[in-house]
């Protein structure tokens, strides 16, 4: 007798690490690290590691409900106006609440195909970046984002005229934004860039 045995395929998603990002003297936001770890076939990297703040989180729960008006999709943590950075009981209550809001969207068929969920979870684009490249509107696709992301360890994903132009700077330390569409982050952390500082919290 043969036994095939089957691998039962899983999502891990952690929301993990909250930091506080200052925008400038004013201005200060938290931003977390997810971290995916999965061997679903829906999934381009099968682990990857990124950095989002709340209201990113709140842009991808609209896109996604616009684009699934049938279902009935899991709440953020509320927004409150006595929400304090500095307090750790009010941050890790919001930690805790983004991970279930996207443990819950991970197990529904029909949200997991959504491109919007995978560039949110698996590169650094931001949220107008990544309505482009879903809409076409970018030389590069879906996968090439998630891929050039993750192995290049880059905001954005290489073009053919900048991967010509690094050529020629290749002794210059600095490094120039890879799509044109914004400028390179260079805060990291485990692997992760820091989400763009031009939004609030």
């Amino acid at each position: 007798l043969i036994f095939i045995m089957h691998l039962q395929e899983f999502v891990t998603v952690l929301v993990r690490d909250p930091r506080i990002q200052k925008e400038d003297s004013w201005h200060s936001y938290i931003d977390y690290e997810i971290f995916i770890h999965t061997n679903s076939i829906c999934f381009t990297r099968k682990t990857s590691c990124v950095r989002r703040r709340y209201r990113e989180f709140v842009w991808l729960r609209q896109r996604l409900q616009s684009n699934a008006v049938l279902i009935q999709l899991p709440e953020l943590p509320s927004r409150t106006p006595f929400f304090n950075m500095n307090n750790p009981n009010h941050v890790d209550h919001r930690r805790q609440g983004l991970q279930e809001f996207l443990e819950k969207i991970l197990q529904d068929a029909l949200l997991l195909s959504d491109s919007r969920l995978h560039l949110f979870l698996q590169t650094q684009l931001s949220p107008e970046d990544m309505e482009a490249c879903v809409s076409g509107q970018t030389k590069f696709s879906v996968a090439d984002a998630i891929l050039s992301f993750a192995s290049l360890n880059r905001r954005f994903p290489i073009e053919d005229e900048e991967e010509k132009k690094g050529k020629n700077d290749a002794d210059s330390d600095s490094e120039s934004s890879s799509s044109g569409l914004g400028p390179s982050d260079d805060s990291i952390s485990c692997g992760c860039k820091a989400s763009p500082a031009s939004e609030e919290s």
